[in-house]
C-alpha cells in the first residue's frame, strides 16, 4: 500500500466531513445540492485515480456539472477513456467510497479494490478535469484534486467547459498517436474539427436564416461565442440567455429541459412564424429545437424529431453514395413518442430498439448497429459509426461524380458527431447541415410525421425503490396489481399509452402518458398519476391534479 498516502489521505479528509446521508452513483454520477458534494468528491478523486491505474495509466476524465439542475444544486461524474460514461461496475465502487462513515472504512476499501480487482498501484494515474458555470464548481474541483493527491495522480484542470469538450478532450488523449486517433486535445482542436465537417457539409448549398440559441444562461453562452469564429459565414447565429454573470438565471425558465417539459418558448423569447429556435440545456449535452406555426402555435422539435431527421439523412446518403453494406439502426427510450416509432419502423423502414433510461443503455446497444442512432426525448444524443462503417466509408471513392459527393458527406458527417457522447453543439450542426442541405424550413421537417400529445407528471412518492420495472421499464412488476389497474384506465383512451418507472435520483416516479388528443391526454396522465399516488397509499405530499 506504499503508494496510498495514508497519512495525507487522513488530512484531506478531514477538511471534507461526510454529511448524514445516503448517497448513490447513478446515470448522471452523484448530482444533488452542492453543500453536500465535497466529501463525495474529494472520494471521487480516489476513484478516478484507481480507475486509471487499473487501465494502466489511462486518462479518466471528471466533469463537474449538474446539467438541467438549478444552479443551487452540482453533481460530478467520471467519463471513461473512449470519453464513455463510466464502467457501471465502477458505480458501485463510487457509491461504497462516498458512503463509507471514517478514513479507516475508506482505506480497507481501497484496499479491497486493489485486491479483488488487482489493481497495480506503482502504476501512473492520469485524469483530466472540467466544470460548468455554477459558483460551487470551483471549490469541488479543489476537493476533487485532493482526492487525487492520494494516489499522486497527474491532473490537468481545463477550467470551464461543457460537458461533452470533456468527454472529448478525454478521447483525444486517449486515442492518440493510434489508428483511432481522434483529434486535437484541446477546445481549440474540437472547435477546428467540428467547424471544418460542417463547412463541407453546407459548401455550394443557401444559407439558412439566422438561427435563434437560447443558452440556458449556463456554460454553452461562453463556448458557443467561441465556437462561433470558427465557423465564419458558414452559419448564422443569434444567442440568448447568456447571463453566466447572474448565477440563479442558469436553467432558469429557459434551456432544453424547460422549453422540452413545458412545451414552450423560454420566458422572454418571442416566436415569430417559422423561424428557427433551439435550446440547450446547461451544461450543452441536450438540444430541442422549435418554432412556431402560422396559426401561432408553437411546435416542438424533440429528440424523436432530431432522431427521425437524422436517420432520414443517413439513410438517403448512405444509399446516394453506392455502400450497401451499412446498415442503419435507431435506439430509443420508452419516453419516445409513439408516432416516432411507427414513423422509423414503417416510413424509413428501418429497426428501432426499445432500451431503459439512461445514456449507457442507449449507447451501448447503439453500437450494434453499423451506424446506430440514439436520442432520448429530452435531446440528449448522438450517432456512433461502428469501426467497420468508417473503415467502408474511408475506403470508398464512389464510381459517378454524384456516388463521391455523398462519400465526401458521408466521410464529413462521421466527424461532425461527437461520437463520444451527446453534444448539443455537434448535434446542432447535424441538424443544421441536413436542414442546409434539404433547405427545409423547420416547419418541412416537422411535417414528416405527427407527434401524439404527450404529457409527463411527477409524483411524489415515500420510497420509490417499491416500483420495479420489467420490458425497457415500460411495465411495472411491482407494486403488484399496479400495471393492471394502468393498463385498465389505458384501455379508455384512444391511441392510449402510458408507463411508469421511478426516478433514479429522487423519491419521485414519472408518469408518462399519451393519446389522440390533448384533453385525453391530460385526463390519462393524471389519472395515472392519481393513481401510483393512491395505491396503497404511496403518494407523499400532494396528489397530481388536473393540468391546469
Amino acid at each position: 500500500m506504499a503508494a496510498i498516502n495514508v497519512e495525507s489521505l487522513k488530512v484531506l479528509s478531514e477538511k471534507y466531513p461526510k454529511p448524514s446521508y445516503r448517497f448513490g452513483y447513478g446515470t448522471a454520477g452523484f448530482r444533488m445540492k452542492a453543500e453536500l458534494l465535497d466529501s463525495v468528491v474529494f472520494r471521487s478523486g480516489i476513484v478516478a485515480a484507481l480507475r486509471s491505474k487499473k487501465l494502466d495509466g489511462k486518462v479518466i476524465g471528471c466533469m463537474i456539472t449538474a446539467s438541467h439542475n438549478p444552479a443551487a444544486d452540482n453533481g460530478i461524474k467520471l467519463v471513461d477513456p473512449l470519453g464513455e460514461m463510466l464502467e457501471s461496475s465502477w458505480e458501485a465502487h463510487c457509491t461504497a467510497i462516498a458512503n463509507a462513515e471514517s478514513n479507516e472504512e475508506i482505506i480497507d476499501y481501497i484496499h479491497t479494490m486493489v485486491n479483488n480487482l488487482k489493481i497495480d498501484l506503482t502504476k501512473p494515474a492520469n485524469v483530466v478535469i472540467g466544470r460548468d458555470t455554477r459558483p460551487s464548481g470551483k471549490g469541488l474541483v479543489e476537493a476533487f484534486i485532493d482526492g487525487l493527491k492520494v494516489l499522486d495522480a497527474t491532473y490537468t484542470d481545463h477550467g470551464i467547459l461543457t460537458t461533452p469538450q470533456l468527454h472529448y478532450i478525454t478521447r483525444c488523449l486517449n486515442t492518440a498517436g493510434t489508428p483511432e486517433a481522434y483529434g486535437e486535445p484541446t477546445a481549440e482542436g474540437y472547435y477546428k474539427k467540428l467547424a471544418a465537417a460542417f463547412k463541407v457539409l453546407v459548401e455550394g448549398k443557401n444559407k439558412l436564416s439566422p438561427l435563434i440559441l437560447d443558452c440556458a444562461n449556463g456554460v454553452g453562452a461562453p463556448k458557443f461565442k467561441e465556437f462561433l469564429p470558427y465557423l465564419g459565414d458558414a452559419l448564422s447565429c443569434k444567442i440568448v440567455n447568456d447571463d453566466i454573470d447572474n448565477p440563479v438565471n442558469l436553467n432558469l425558465n429557459a434551456g432544453a429541459d424547460y422549453v422540452k417539459v413545458q412545451q414552450r418558448a423560454p420566458v422572454g423569447l418571442k416566436t415569430a412564424p417559422n423561424e428557427r429556435y433551439a435550446s440547450f440545456d446547461g451544461d450543452a449535452d441536450r438540444l430541442v429545437y422549435y418554432y412556431q406555426d402560422d396559426d401561432g402555435t408553437f411546435r416542438l422539435l424533440d429528440g424523436d424529431k432530431i432522431a427521425g431527421l437524422a436517420a432520414m439523412f443517413i439513410i438517403d446518403i448512405v444509399k446516394a453514395a453506392g455502400i450497401d453494406s451499412i446498415s442503419v439502426g435507431v435506439v430509443q427510450t420508452a419516453y419516445a413518442n409513439g408516432a416516432s416509432t411507427q414513423y422509423l419502423r414503417n416510413t424509413l423502414n428501418v429497426p428501432v430498439s426499445c432500451v431503459p433510461t439512461g445514456v449507457k443503455y442507449l449507447h451501448h446497444e447503439a453500437t450494434k448497429y453499423d451506424v446506430g442512432v440514439y436520442f432520448e426525448a429530452n435531446g440528449h444524443g448522438t450517432v456512433l459509426f461502428s469501426p467497420t462503417a468508417l473503415k467502408t466509408i474511408y475506403s470508398t471513392e464512389g464510381s459517378t461524380p454524384a456516388q463521391a459527393v455523398a462519400v465526401r458527406s458521408l466521410r464529413a458527417l462521421s466527424e461532425v458527431i461527437n461520437q463520444a457522447v451527446g453534444d448539443a453543439f455537434s448535434d446542432l450542426l447535424l441538424v443544421e447541415a441536413i436542414l442546409t442541405q434539404r433547405q427545409w424550413t423547420p416547419k418541412v421537417w416537422d411535417q414528416a410525421y405527427t407527434d401524439l400529445p404527450n404529457r409527463l407528471v411527477k409524483v411524489v412518492v415515500k420510497d420509490r425503490s417499491i416500483f420495479k420495472t420489467v420490458d425497457a421499464e415500460r411495465k411495472l412488476v411491482e407494486p403488484a396489481g399496479l400495471q393492471d389497474a394502468i393498463d385498465a384506465i389505458v384501455l379508455k383512451f384512444r391511441d392510449g399509452r402510458s408507463f411508469v418507472r421511478p426516478s433514479g435520483t429522487e423519491d419521485v416516479v414519472r408518469v408518462y402518458a399519451e393519446a389522440a388528443t390533448r384533453p385525453e391526454t391530460d385526463e390519462l396522465a393524471f389519472r395515472i398519476g392519481g393513481l401510483v399516488f393512491d395505491y396503497n397509499s404511496c403518494g407523499s405530499g400532494t396528489r397530481p391534479r388536473e393540468f391546469i
